[in-house]
This record gives structure tokens, sequence and C-alpha cells, in this order.
């Protein structure tokens, strides 16, 4: 899908039960095969989330949920295509030099943004420099730091001239461009664009009522083509389980199953009659992250040991149900840059109480809680409302983790507040949370100490300068091997160090009203070709007048 597709691009935190590729191996069943598309337009998609987007101009939010809504209204120069090639969005054509140190694109011609201003390169040049401004609050700097400078010899041609050959430059390319004609002169953390957006992409923005919805309506003059489906429905609704019961009912077409939901509530004639299901490999993955400027957490032996006691097997299959694997790092199982001769961590609370010891904790007062001067070995976990799974994680650690002596409390929080409240301003003791995984290996944005501060995403604040030092290496390496040995040793010492617990890869799991028609499953998603989705007259559910 678009919106997966754009998670494979950026990492974000993931609030629901996964975003993913690889949905060729899904379950789908659908009753019409992959018919030709009839070009009729009308009815909408309404997509159920747990958590509403915070700020529709992508560049200033780091949440799923608005990346996810944000995927349709714009576009980047490049894109990934449904078998994950790199190949041309608002770019017609590009070409590499010879040094690897200049990117030539020609824009494809007569594309207007959402208020019929023409796109040109003047466009791609303004979105450079307003995400290496400083005063530009983003978490996605970096790509764009190598860059020495950009060129516009004319309207349709952009030249990006690099300090050095940078490995991830193309795929840096599918971040979202934005109307130089509304934002340049303005403060972009007060622009009106943040709530109403206007981009080049497939859907135009019509409304947004908080915490409620956001709805968006076919482009009709989509460089690609009109999408069929004549709206799209973005239903913010916290908790699974009323979401689940949104679906059956009929009022929402679209959600992320929980493991639970897939596994023991839809298999069934009044469900299966009006669904379709599809489950594959997710691309993002489940962790407990640690502050490590909180002194719990200081040394290492102490993160070891919460892992050690941390049953990953009972976890799959107790609250996955067994629709998931463990991870033992940033990439998946299925990723070719996994390296799967990490340190492991098999279930182990003797070798836990053992490293807490050696650490110098011990319950000197007898109330089952360790301590090392004066300080107990107690804290927090926080994870988003609406996760059921995660909840339930969070409820397995705290049983296991007092067997070593740690007392744990619980805290779930409204998805907007737990990110905006506690982990921008770092306000935690651990945290359950997903990434997303995007295609380009690069871990400099989470891993790399100068992204500690502000809202960037190194927010467990994970600062080691060998690590600093293969990941800069990582990023203008252009040979496999060479490159996958660079991030082989980063998992290495990640897997030593800990400053994760590496929970768990889930299965995504979507189900999708029936009467859409052409669903298309492919590496890429379940949503890469969105817009030439349609219902067809006799079973369309929702008329506009306007």
């Amino acid at each position: 899908m678009k919106r997966q597709i754009c998670l494979l691009i950026l990492l974000v935190f993931i609030a629901v039960f996964g975003c993913s590729e690889n949905s060729d191996k899904g379950e789908a069943k659908s009753k019409t095969g992959l018919a030709a598309v009839a070009k009729t337009y009308g009815d909408a998609l309404v997509d159920g989330s747990i958590g509403d987007a915070s700020n529709l101009i992508p560049i200033l939010a780091t949440d799923s949920s608005s990346h996810s809504v944000a995927s349709w209204i714009y576009n980047g120069l490049l894109k990934y295509d449904k078998n994950l090639k790199l190949v041309g969005d608002l770019a017609e054509n590009y070409s590499v030099s010879e040094d690897k140190k200049v990117i030539t694109f020609n824009l494809k011609k007569g594309i207007k943004w959402h208020d019929g201003t023409p796109f040109t390169s003047e466009d791609v040049k303004f979105t450079y420099e307003l995400i290496v401004d400083d005063k530009t609050p983003t978490a996605y700097d970096s790509d764009f730091r190598i860059v020495d400078h950009i060129e516009t010899p004319d309207n349709y041609t952009v030249k990006v001239f690099y300090k050095q050959a940078y490995a991830p430059a193309l795929a840096s390319w599918t971040t979202s461009i934005l109307p130089s004609h509304l934002l340049k002169g303005v403060e972009i953390t007060k622009s009106p664009l943040q709530r109403k957006p206007v981009g080049t992409g497939p859907y135009k923005f019509l409304e947004w009522k908080p915490g409620n919805s956001i709805t968006l309506v076919a482009n009709e003059e989509y460089f690609e083509g009109r999408p069929n489906i004549e709206r799209y429905v973005y239903r913010i609704i916290p908790d699974s389980a009323t979401m689940f019961l949104e679906l059956l009912n009929g009022t929402i077409d679209m959600m992320g199953l929980s493991p639970l939901q897939f596994a023991k509530q839809t298999d069934n004639p009044r469900f299966n009659d009006k669904f379709n299901k599809y489950k594959y490999l997710s691309n993002s993955y489940t962790y407990v992250g640690y502050n490590l400027k909180n002194p719990l957490f200081k040394d290492k032996r102490v993160r070891q040991a919460l892992t050690y006691a941390t049953p990953k097997d009972d976890i799959i299959e107790g609250v996955l149900f067994g629709l998931g694997q463990k991870a033992t790092g940033p990439y998946k199982p299925t990723s070719p840059w996994y390296n799967p001769n990490v340190k492991k961590y098999e279930y182990n609370i003797e070798k836990a109480k053992s490293l807490l010891a050696e650490a110098g904790f011990k319950d000197t007062d007898n109330d089952g809680i360790l301590e090392k001067d004066g300080l107990k070995l107690k804290f927090t976990i926080i994870t988003n409302q609406g996760n059921s799974s995660r909840s339930m994680v969070a409820e397995i650690l705290q049983n296991s983790w007092s067997k070593i002596g740690a007392k744990v409390d619980i805290r779930i929080l409204e998805w907007a507040t737990f990110i905006n409240e506690y982990i921008d301003k770092r306000d935690f003791d651990a945290v359950i949370l997903g990434w997303s995984i995007p295609l380009e290996p690069d871990l400099y944005d989470i891993w790399h100490s100068s992204k500690c501060e502000g809202k960037n995403l190194n927010f467990i604040c994970y600062q080691n300068s060998e690590v600093d030092k293969l990941i800069e290496e990582g990023r203008v390496e252009f040979d496999f091997e060479k490159r996958k040995a660079i991030y082989d040793k980063i998992q290495e010492i990640l897997a030593e160090e800990q400053p994760y617990t590496f929970l768990y890869v889930g299965e995504s799991l979507i189900a999708l009203n029936n009467r859409f028609e052409n669903v298309e499953p492919a590496p890429a998603g379940l949503m890469h070709n969105f817009i030439k989705w349609y219902v067809k007259k006799e079973n369309r559910k929702y008329i506009f007048t306007q």
C-alpha cells in the first residue's frame, strides 16, 4: 500500500500491529480475482486506526498515523513500485554521475499542486532547504546534510550535488516534496498546512475532526489518473476491541487485526462472507527501550539481565498465537541485512540473577526488590493505548522480571499523549514500542549519538563511538558485501549492549471488506495500487453528492 511504502521509506513509531511488505504470502480470498479495472468512480474506504495523526507536514511527524494519511496527499521524486524497486514518482527519470556525487532528476511536466499551482523544480530545492534549516524541527535531516548544494537550471531539472558519494542518496528522495509557494517565508511550525495540507498526491485534504476522523477526496487531476475510490476516510478508534465491533457492524472497511482477533474471532461464516483476511510478516519490530539517562540502566549487565528474563517464546505463543518471530536486532530475519550470528538471550532467570549480582544489586531489606547504592530496581514501563498485544507483553514482563527482584509498574497512555508528552520529552524509564524497518539499512537516525537530543529518534540516548563510526562508514559504502559486514558488526554490538530488548517481528494481520475489487497483494504491501481499486456500482455503500 502506498502508506506501507511510505513506512518502508521513513522510520516512524508504529502504533498498531505493524505495517508490512511481502503480502504475496497473504491469505487473500477475493471472490472476483484480479478483474479488469472498471473505469467507474465512487464509494469510500473507511480505514480504522487507534491513533490520530499529529502533523500532516511529513517532515515534522514521526508517528505512523501522520505518515499513513500524508502518504496519500504528497509525492516524492522517487517511490518504490510493487516489487520494491525504486522508480520515478514526481521525477520522469534520473541519472547518477560516474563518481556517484551528482544525481540529476528530470521532472514530469504538467503536475499541479492541489490548489492548481504548477509543481516545479523550485519546490524540490525549497524542500531541501527547509529540511536542512536549523529552525525546522525534523528528525529526517541527516540524509540531506550531506548534500552540498542543489541547482535548478530550469523548471523541470534538478541537479543534486553531494559532498561525497552517499549510499542512501536515491532512497532519500522518496521524501515528500512540499509546496514552496505556500511555505516559503512562513515559520513551518505555525503553518496551517500542518492541519490542512496541500500536496500533489492522489487524494486532496477535505476535513480533520480531531480524535475522530480525517477525510480525503480523490484528486481528479492526479497525474497517474483519478483514483476510483472517491474518498479515503481515516477513522480514529482508540480501542482495538471497539474497532473490531465497528468492522463487524460495517462502519469501517479495513483494520489491522490483533493476533487474538485474527486467530480466534474471525474464522466464522459471518466474517468470511463480508471480509478478506491478509497475513504476512510485518516490516516492523517491537521492543523494550531503556532510557539510558536513567542510572538504573547505565550498566549493560542490568539490560542483559532483563533480556535474559524476557520469555520471548511465551510472548510469541501466548500473545501473538504464534504469528511472529523473535527479534534479535533492528532488521527482520528475512532482510538481506539481518545477522543471524549475534549473541542470543534464551530465557534464563538464574543467569539474569547472576548478572544483577555482578552489577552490585542486592535485596538488603528483604522486600523482594533489589537495590544498589540506595537505588531500588524499580521502574515504570509505558506503552500506548489500543494495542492489546503490547499491554499483555507489559504484564508478562512485570511478572517475569519480579522473579529477578525488579519491581515494575505499567502505564498505558493515549497515543498522542504517549508520543508528545513522554517519548518526545524523554520522560520515561522503559517503553514498549515498535519501529518500521525501511528498505534502506542506514541506522543513523535511531542509533547515532548525534540524534539523541530534541525530537530526534534516538530517544533512549544510546551513545557508542564505535557504532557511530560504523554507521558513518555504512553510509558511504556502495559494495553490498562490505556494507553488510558493517551492519553485521553493528548488530553484534547492539546484541551485546542491549539498549533495547528486541522482542519480536509480528505478522501483519489485515481485514478488508470484500466489496473492494482489484486488490492486488504484492511485496510493497496491500494498497500499492489503491488508486486502481474500485467497487461495482451495485455493491457501493456510500454515495456523495459533492
